[in-house]
């Protein structure tokens, strides 16, 4: 996977990311509902499931932006050419869940084949990862659902001092409002990486494919 190098002194930035990783490491999360109407509309009528879809939308939207595929790799700061999805995969026979990963392709019908045969084939491995054979690339960002639950806030808190500046996104449950079906969801990002117009244009963009997610069909 392509990863290019980060130069600080000329990155705009470059100071701004230097302030929230080293002298005041800061991240932060927030809470939207986005209205899922339209796309589960055309998902149904064309007899496809809604999870594997809102994967591919999630990452297909955080790759139009360079600032939420920023990480180190050896010690060096750069960006990946493309995130791929990190989900959670529920075992309903004891209510654990093990980490999968499909990896992303613009192509959102061979992904949703991709993430078919993944289910088909690791769906009933136990264990913290699902594909014991290969580790997550270095590209994976971690983006799931809580599907029992349609929360108000949801945040993510990581504990290990590490350099990870990805993005985390959760979804809850669907519920109604008036004629439209709405869909709980969470990002939380490293300060050093994104700032709120960075979220901003995510959802913005993320909003305008849900609305129109037949285009991709």
């Amino acid at each position: 996977m392509k990863f290019t190098l980060i130069d600080l002194q000329t990155w705009p930035r470059g100071q701004m990311f230097y302030y929230f990783s080293k002298m005041a490491p800061t991240g932060y999360s927030m809470t939207v509902n986005v209205d899922v109407t339209e796309m589960r509309k055309t998902l149904r009528e064309h007899g496809l499931k809604f999870f594997p879809a809102y994967l591919w939308l999630v990452t297909k939207n955080l790759n139009r932006q360079t600032e939420f595929k920023v990480a180190e790799k050896d010690g060096v700061l750069g960006y990946y050419e493309t995130l791929t999805p990190l989900y959670a995969s529920f075992h309903e026979d004891d209510h654990t869940f093990s980490l999968m990963w499909t990896e992303y392709t613009d192509d959102f019908q061979q992904f949703y084949l991709a993430y078919l045969k993944n289910q088909e084939t690791f769906r009933g491995v136990h264990g913290v990862l699902a594909q014991p054979q290969t580790p997550p690339p270095a590209n994976a960002y971690t983006v799931s659902c809580i599907p029992w639950i349609s929360f108000t806030h949801f945040a993510v808190h990581s504990y290990e001092n590490k350099p990870y500046y990805f993005p985390s996104v959760e979804a809850g449950k669907f519920y109604g409002e008036g004629d439209r079906i709405l869909l709980p969801l969470s990002i939380t990002c490293h300060h050093a990486a994104t700032d709120g117009y960075h979220v901003k244009s995510f959802l913005e963009s993320l909003q305008q494919d849900m609305n129109t997610f037949a285009q991709f069909l």
